[in-house]
């Protein structure tokens, strides 16, 4: 007959007929048990069934050598390279990973917050939502020095940790490409301002206008969530406008893919037409027709530098340093944008 009771050491030391002091130390490997009698032990306890409860004994030295990390969505190739940088450097340390996704909804995000608080995690990786409005949710964590490293949608905080991208020098770069290329109608296509890698984007866009004296015009600005059905509309509006852009600037892959499908089911020439430049290097720029222009967002990188930040801070809190740190990204040029009259290569990388 199956048994749903948890076997203890104290089943274990009946069985054997040791004191639980010597079947604890015993699984422990202690030196001053002798190894016939650890074998023994750890023989035992293995067939009947025994597991150690490590929640309990990590609380008991007031750490569970696990990470909280909340994203906006598992389902974005940007998000799940991240992660598998994050689980590669915890994995080494031997940290566990509870992942849990906001999905792009502030209440939600302060539900996942909670349930990590309560389920005990060390520390705390996290990715903002959509339309986090406020820091709020954050104060349980920072009230009991739980330390939080924000990474790609970050927060501006007093004592937080980031890591990001230089946006406003990326959304320059791609803006200026395309104005290298010809382009003086420039539409962009982003998410909501109130996230920095949106914000600052379209700063770099609108500096970039101004650098080449272009006037700007709010109605080619298009703040959507970013996804491929937003792009395919966003499309569908430019196809009506009486004075199209002859260039758009996308602040994400998937909405530049779906808005250039769209566009060429319609006749658009793309880039002769239209030229094309979007955002974070995914697998499905290289797919469309023609190739997508891209800017290279180090997901991987990211993730690895975010995780090591934060088991730095939980190691040494009081030597860890708190700051932004910034990686480099590239502008990578393809066939999207590049209008060869304008003698611009197609191999270019910037």
């Amino acid at each position: 007959m199956k048994s749903s009771k948890e076997v203890t050491i104290y089943d274990v030391a009946k069985a054997l007929k040791l004191s639980p002091s010597t079947v604890s130390r015993g699984l422990k490997n202690h030196p001053h048990i002798r190894k016939e009698t650890r074998k023994k032990i750890q023989a035992a306890a293995s067939e009947m069934g025994y597991r150690q409860n490590k929640f309990a004994s990590n609380l008991r030295q007031k750490h569970t050598n696990t990470i909280g990390v909340v994203v906006p969505r598992l389902n974005s190739y940007f998000m799940a390279t991240a992660i598998a940088g994050i689980e590669k450097v915890t994995s080494e340390n031997g940290y566990g990973l509870i992942i849990s996704q906001s999905q792009e909804s502030w209440r939600k995000e302060i539900s996942c917050i909670s349930t990590l608080f309560n389920s005990r995690v060390d520390g705390l990786l996290v990715s903002l939502a959509y339309d986090t409005k406020n820091m709020n949710h954050f104060n349980i964590l920072f009230n009991r020095d739980i330390p939080v490293v924000f990474f790609d949608r970050v927060a501006d905080c007093h004592g937080c940790m980031s890591i990001i991208i230089d946006n406003y020098k990326a959304g320059y770069e791609a803006t200026s490409h395309l104005v290298e290329q010809g382009c003086r109608r420039i539409a962009y296509l982003g998410g909501n301002m109130l996230r920095n890698v949106y914000s600052e984007r379209f700063r770099g866009y609108r500096q970039a206008l101004v650098d080449d004296n272009i006037e700007f015009d709010q109605s080619l600005i298009f703040v959507t969530d970013m996804s491929g059905q937003a792009g395919m509309e966003t499309a569908q509006k430019i196809l009506k406008m009486k004075s199209r852009p002859d260039g758009i600037f996308t602040a994400n892959d998937t909405t530049a893919v779906s808005a250039i499908v769209e566009l060429e089911k319609s006749g658009i020439k793309i880039p002769e037409e239209i030229a094309v430049a979007g955002f974070n290097n995914e697998p499905i720029s290289q797919v469309v027709h023609p190739n997508l222009t891209t800017v290279d967002y180090p997901a991987r990188e990211i993730g690895e530098i975010a995780a090591t930040s934060l088991i730095n801070k939980l190691k040494n809190s009081a030597n860890a340093d708190l700051s932004t740190i910034v990686l480099k990204h590239n502008l990578i040029v393809r066939d999207s944008s590049v209008r060869y009259n304008q003698n611009h290569s197609r191999s270019i990388r910037q």
